[in-house]
């Protein structure tokens, strides 16, 4: 069998029309029938091009305001006829049915149409029926027909039959139709996550069709990959590619100074997910030199985030310390010629966007789902659960330390101080080891928890963590209460004068 295949017909029916006039043009030039209906059939007409209506083929016009076109046997029996088979290639002629050995379709933009925030009704119509089942039909019968599924494979599409003088081997249908069965498949997902936006059916549909290889994963000897869309998240200024940890770093920088968004000038240091240095101050110059103070020896090597424009005093300042990603909504100029010496250090801009609902990942042989934990401890939402309440400074501290708490490795304790990140014991598997490794990285660091804040991602179920942070000099706390034994820990710090606070909120983070 002859795995080439000559393009002699070609059905063309689509909603983009930019970039499709080449393609036209090379096809009339190989002399091939073209078929096609509505707006595509009109715009190869004005371009001087033969092109016979699909109407004159299946005797039936264009019905239900065009919801209904190309659906009929003589269209599709064109596209899945297999041409070396007997009873089929009899059939063709019995029923006088048009050879279709190409078919350019794509889909109506049902995704863009739901983001523009369109009516129900007007996303309804961008349901495509017509489109999808040619371009599935093209695709399932690869080895006769080439299907065109999008405009973004037209440069592609074109190249071949113009250096294959209209030709096509058999592995480049097949590579064409796994480009098909990828809009099509990325097509269904989008509507039905938007009819299943209540979660009424327990089902994990998910489709990134923005896919990127990257040097390896965790480690050098795993592949890696990513699938989503960088260039909507930032801007890229400069820098090398980001790896796969660079972009786990990234995603809980974005999300810890989400927190702070519209805040006075903040700025975080992180390393492997967690927040090593952190300060909130009246310039983001200070903010930085506060952070760094937090941890300077975590810091090498970090991935670094301010929630306000960098400028030149802080670029000078951040360009003393090797980091791999700065992340900020801006840069002044001179700050960027700064940072920009050296040559692998990434540069992001962070871009206004909406972060997805819910998070996923892997489990065992499946997957685990959760809404994303929207949830931020705020003052109205405090419950005061000792006699001594705690001083107005005192409780922006510990609304401060809850926010970093939040986005730390369970278990974790966070001790911070006038805005500033002291130390954080990160995911250990005792409470009381995780605070007395924040107690003994701040102390290391030079630090004064004497009228610091404690804050716990979860209920303290004994007395232990409150008595040894008051006997580091902690004076508040704040914790999401909800044990039992909340008695004991609220007893001792009504005996020792601490103030405790409750969220009734819990925030691990495994």
């Amino acid at each position: 069998m002859n795995n080439t295949k000559t393009i002699k017909s070609a059905l063309i029916s689509v909603f983009h029309k930019d970039g499709l006039e080449p393609i036209v043009k090379k096809l009339n030039e190989l002399n091939v029938t073209i078929y096609s209906t509505g707006g595509t059939e009109k715009f190869i007409k004005d371009l001087g091009i033969n092109v016979i209506p699909v109407e004159d083929v299946t005797s039936y016009p264009s019905i239900l305001g065009g919801r209904v076109k190309t659906l009929h046997p003589k269209v599709f029996g064109g596209i899945l006829n297999r041409q070396d088979h007997e009873g089929d290639i009899a059939e063709m002629q019995e029923y006088q049915i048009p050879q279709l050995d190409l078919v350019i379709v794509d889909l109506y933009p049902f995704e863009k149409t739901v983001a523009s925030g369109a009516p129900e009704q007007d996303i309804i119509e961008k349901i495509d029926i017509g489109g999808i089942s040619l371009i599935r039909a093209a695709a399932k019968n690869f080895k006769d027909t080439v299907i065109v599924s999008s405009m973004e494979q037209y440069d592609e599409f074109l190249a071949t039959i113009t250096n294959n003088n209209g030709k096509t081997s058999i592995s480049e249908r097949k590579k064409f139709s796994a480009k098909a069965f990828n809009v099509s498949s990325h097509y269904d997902t989008a509507i039905f996550n938007y009819f299943n936006t209540d979660d009424e059916e327990a089902a994990l549909k998910i489709s990134e069709t923005e896919g990127k290889i990257l040097r390896y994963g965790e480690n050098p000897h795993q592949k890696g990959y990513f699938f989503g869309d960088l260039d909507a998240m930032f801007d890229k200024l400069h820098g090398k590619e980001l790896s796969y940890n660079n972009l786990l770093d990234v995603d809980a920088a974005v999300n810890l100074m989400n927190e702070f968004k519209g805040e006075a000038p903040t700025f975080a240091i992180l390393k492997h997910n967690n927040a090593c240095g952190f300060a909130q101050r009246e310039t983001i110059h200070q903010a930085y030199v506060d952070a760094l103070a937090g941890d300077p020896v975590s810091a090498f090597g970090g991935i670094l985030i301010a929630n306000t424009e960098i400028d030149k005093a802080t670029a000078e300042e951040v360009h003393k310390l090797f980091c791999e990603v700065v992340i900020a909504p801006a840069f002044t100029n001179e700050a960027l010629d700064i940072l920009k010496g050296k040559k692998n250090r990434v540069l992001l801009i962070q871009k206004e966007i909406e972060l997805p609902k819910t998070t996923v990942r892997t489990c065992l042989n499946g997957a685990l789902v959760q809404d994303r934990d929207n949830i931020t401890d705020a003052l109205d939402g405090l419950s005061y659960a000792t006699n001594n309440k705690p001083s107005e400074n005192e409780l922006k501290d510990l609304l401060f330390a809850s926010k970093i708490c939040k986005h730390t490795k369970s278990n974790t304790i966070v001790l911070v101080k006038n805005n500033q990140l002291c130390a954080s014991g990160t995911g250990q598997t005792s409470r009381v080891d995780a605070l007395r490794q924040a107690i003994e990285k701040a102390t290391n660091f030079g630090f004064d928890l004497n009228g610091s804040v404690m804050a716990s991602d979860a209920f303290f179920p004994f007395p232990d963590c409150v008595e040894i942070a008051n006997k580091a000099g902690v004076k508040s706390v704040i914790q999401p209460g909800g044990s039992i034994k909340d008695q004991l820990s609220i007893d001792y710090c009504n005996e020792n004068n601490v103030a405790m606070v409750f969220t009734g909120t819990r925030h691990f983070k495994h």
